[in-house]
Order: structure tokens, then C-alpha cells, then sequence
């Protein structure tokens, strides 16, 4: 949460607030002119108060991020929201806080340990045949790290030192079309990706947790997997595709004439015997995925494995988890999903998000069928996911509302469900709609212009990709 109040951030700030300020002005009067007409209580009404400030202190962060939280729980006694401080902060016991954490821990464990160390040398050795070879392993790399390493800015942390290596090693210049196209890749592909196991990363935990707690799915590892791998795959590759191509023509061409036909140097320089502690925390994580593949989560719950893995890591003769990691940890982030899932909360039990979703019902024209509703519900989404800066403060606030609107209108839930997190979790417009496209920007592999281009066309294409996926896959 740092990053996002960096001066990069800045730059964009008027922009946001123009848009905020427009879309609340339209809120206020929708809010005024049909309150009565469906039917808003007075408890609906102070918790759409509540809601308008939790979004501007998302989105204008104009005090610490933790202090912001901390103020919408007291708001929620203040405003008699809550019928006690117990009921206040539900949001801390959702398990999804705590996977975050656990994984979080994990991943500090993993790149500790060296196990990112043979990741880069595997890809070393698939870059033997020039820049080309890696331009085609990279990305499909990139597919299936996160069932590897639970992290999207760990694994951009891990690759960008690689790709800057090779770069230098082919010779091929700072503002080079390979360095672009790795950059886009471990910064925007690496990002979607993160969907593909609800353990690749911070906000798929989130949705998958919203799934179990709205009570419209409780998806195992594999079922998640083989519904949201495939459209997110698709989508990468037609961003790929479209990236390449406008990348070479946006670049001069380059001969690859003098480029060194093998990275044996570079891979001497990597050489090393793993160590028996890396094997051990390898092995042992493989057993932890292997655990939520093959178990029941409602035998086996999701969140025992990686609990019993950490403490596993912090015995004396491993010793790779330490008082030292934990308070590293980011505990804004933990104040932050708490209090938001208190708010969401709040939402679905006084039945605000439902009002709200009657109150969206009337841009829906009558009769209309299941495309044109889906298609409707999508672009709501994508509008609303806009103003947002972290995806997992937009799904905690967008997710209620919108299946509040899949009741009314009796669209299926899961398929609905599955497009909101697909929209929310893929829109990369601006640098700091995620923490990996911030880091790709800080690369200046890119200029801001590009960025926002390219990260326009990606999040359309996930936009039509979800649509489809919604109607005739899921």
C-alpha cells in the first residue's frame, strides 16, 4: 500500500478525482431522486454513507492506509451499524485474511530458501537458442509459476534481475523490444496469471473466500483451476499476440546475427548444488499443493496446510520463519480486507447491496435476455473496478451489489460470480490499478502512453473473454 502513495500515483490523481467526484455526483442523484422508491431505510441510507467515505479513503488515500481502516470500523459503531464491537469486526475472522498471510510467509520462505534461484536457471537454459527461445518459454512460464510461488510481485521481483541479465547478455540495448515484451510480460501477464489457482496470490484467496461465504460455491483447488485457467490462458495469449506484433512494429527490427547462440556463461555464474534445506522447504510446499488438490476442503480446510507449513519452516533446525518475518509483514493490508469485510457485511445483512442492485436493475431494459444482461452487468463492473486503485478493495465492495442483481434478474451465480473476479482482477488500464503493472512502470521499459494503451486493449480483451466465458463456458 506504500507504493500506491508514491509520486507516480500522483500523476494520476486528478484524473481520479474528476471521476470520483462525477460518479458520486451521479450516485447522490439516483440516491435522491429514487430512495423512496425502493424503498432505502434509514440504516440502508447511513451505511451507503459509510460506503461513499470507505470508497474515498481507497481511492484518494488521503490518510495511512491502516488509520483509514481503523476509522471505518468505529464508523460502523458510530453510525449504530453494528450492534456491537464484536459484530464490527466479523471481518478479521474470515479465513481468507489469514491464507493471505500464511502464503504471504510462504513465498518470503521460498525465495529465501533458493528455490526462485532454479527458476532462473531453468530459464537460462530454455534461452539457449537466442532471445527467441525465451519470448515463447517466458510467457508460457509465467502461465503456471503461480502454482509454484504464491506471490505476483515475488515473482516479478524474481524475473525482472533475469531479464535484464539476458538483455544485457544479447547485446540488445536498455529500451530494447525484448526487454519490453518481458517487462509486459512479468508485470501484466504475470498479474492475470495470478487467477489461474485461487493460491497464486492475495486477491484470487480473497474472491475464492466471497464464493464460500456468499454461499454460491465452495470450489476446490482443481475446480477453480479448470474454470478460471482456460479463458484467463486465452485472454494472455491474444494480449501476447497483440503485444508482439506491436512492440516489433513500434521497435526496429533486430538481427540477431551477433547475438550469442547460448547463455553457458551466464549459467555458470548460476551454478550450485541446492542445499538440503532448499529440498526441504521444496518438497515440503509440493506436499501442501498436492494436499489441496487431492483433499476435500470441507474435510480438509484450506487453510490448514500452509498454517501447519509455516510452523513446519520456524522449527529450530530449518529456522526460515522468524518473529523478525512476521512483523515485516504488511499489516495495513490486514487492517485494510478486515475492515472491508466488515463493510461488505454490513452490506449484505441490513440488505443494502440488494437495494442497490434494484436501484442498477433499471439501466436493464425489460425482457432483456441473458447476453444482453450479462454483457449490461459486466460493464458495470468494468466502470465501477475503474475507480479503484487494489483490486481486493473493489471485489469486497463491487462483489455484493452485483449478485445481489444476479438474484433479481435470475442469472446463475456461479458464472456471474466468476465474471466480476475475471473483470476486477484483469483491468491493468492505469500503472497503479495493480502493484505489478506499478513495478513494470517504474522499469521505464515503456512510456505512459504505451502503458495505458496496452493495458486498455488487455483489459478489454478480458472483458470479452469473462463475457464469453460467463454465457457458453462456465
Amino acid at each position: 500500500m506504500r507504493i500506491i502513495r508514491s509520486v507516480y500515483y500522483k500523476s494520476y490523481k486528478k484524473i481520479y478525482w474528476l471521476s470520483f467526484v462525477l460518479v458520486i455526483c451521479c450516485l447522490v442523484l439516483l440516491l435522491v431522486k429514487d430512495a423512496m422508491a425502493t424503498h432505502f431505510t434509514a440504516e440502508q441510507l447511513r451505511t451507503l454513507f459509510v460506503l461513499g467515505i470507505a470508497v474515498y479513503l481507497w481511492v484518494a488515500d488521503p490518510i495511512p492506509t491502516g488509520a483509514g481502516s481503523i476509522l471505518i470500523i468505529a464508523l460502523l459503531m458510530v453510525f449504530q451499524l453494528a450492534d456491537s464491537m464484536e459484530e464490527a469486526v466479523v471481518g478479521f475472522l474470515s479465513p481468507a485474511i489469514y491464507f493471505i498471510f500464511m502464503l504471504s510467509i510462504i513465498s518470503q520462505v521460498l525465495i529465501k530458501a533458493g528455490v526462485d534461484g532454479i527458476v532462473a536457471r531453468f530459464l537460462l537454459k530454455m534461452s539457449k537458442g537466442g532471445p527467441k527461445f525465451i519470448i515463447i518459454g517466458l510467457p508460457l512460464f509465467s502461465l503456471l509459476l503461480p502454482v509454484l510461488l504464491p506471490s505476483a510481485v515475488a515473482r516479478f521481483k524474481m524475473l525482472l534481475p533475469l531479464i535484464d541479465r539476458l538483455n544485457d547478455y544479447f547485446a540488445l540495448g536498455e529500451q530494447s523490444p525484448f526487454r519490453k515484451y518481458g517487462i509486459h510480460v512479468i508485470g501484466m501477464i504475470n498479474q492475470h496469471a495470478t487467477m489461474i489457482v485461487y493460491t497464486g496470490g492475495g486477491f484470487p484467496i480473497l474472491a475464492s473466500q466471497l464464493l464460500r461465504d456468499y454461499q454460491i460455491a465452495d470450489l476446490g483447488w482443481l475446480d477453480w483451476f479448470l474454470l478460471m485457467a482456460p479463458p484467463i490462458w486465452i485472454g494472455s495469449i491474444l494480449t501476447l499476440l497483440f503485444v508482439y506484433n506491436y512492440i516489433s512494429r513500434q521497435s526496429r527490427k533486430i538481427s540477431y546475427s551477433n547475438v550469442p547462440s547460448s547463455t553457458s556463461s551466464i549459467l555458470k555464474e548460476d551454478q550450485g548444488e541446492p542445499s538440503k534445506q532448499m529440498w526441504i522447504v521444496s518438497i515440503s510446499f509440493f506436499v501442501m499443493v498436492l494436499t489441496w488438490v487431492v483433499t476435500d476442503p470441507q474435510q480438509v480446510p484450506l487453510l490448514l496446510p500452509p498454517m501447519l507449513l509455516v510452523v513446519f519452516y520456524a522449527i529450530p533446525k530449518i529456522d526460515l520463519v522468524t518473529n523478525s518475518d512476521i512483523r515485516k509483514l504488511d499489516w495495513e493490508n490486514f487492517l485494510l480486507l478486515g475492515a472491508s469485510f466488515s463493510l461488505g457485511s454490513v452490506l449484505e445483512t441490513n440488505g443494502t447491496a440488494s437495494q442497490l442492485a434494484q436501484l442498477l436493475m433499471k439501466i436493464v431494459p425489460e425482457g432483456a435476455g441473458v447476453v444482453l444482461s450479462v454483457s449490461i452487468i459486466a460493464i458495470m463492473v468494468f466502470i465501477l473496478r475503474f475507480f479503484f486503485i487494489v483490486p481486493s478493495s473493489a471485489i469486497i465492495v463491487i462483489f455484493p451489489v452485483v449478485m445481489s442483481y444476479s438474484h433479481q434478474v435470475g442469472l446463475p451465480p456461479v458464472p456471474l460470480a466468476l465474471l466480476i473476479i475475471m473483470i476486477v482482477g484483469s483491468m491493468i488500464i492505469l500503472p497503479i490499478h495493480t502493484t505489478t503493472t506499478y513495478l513494470a512502470s517504474q522499469t521505464l521499459a515503456y512510456s505512459r502512453k504505451e502503458q495505458v494503451f496496452i493495458g486498455l486493449f488487455s483489459s478489454t480483451v478480458f472483458f470479452i473473454t469473462a463475457i464469453l466465458a460467463a454465457l457458453y463456458f462456465w
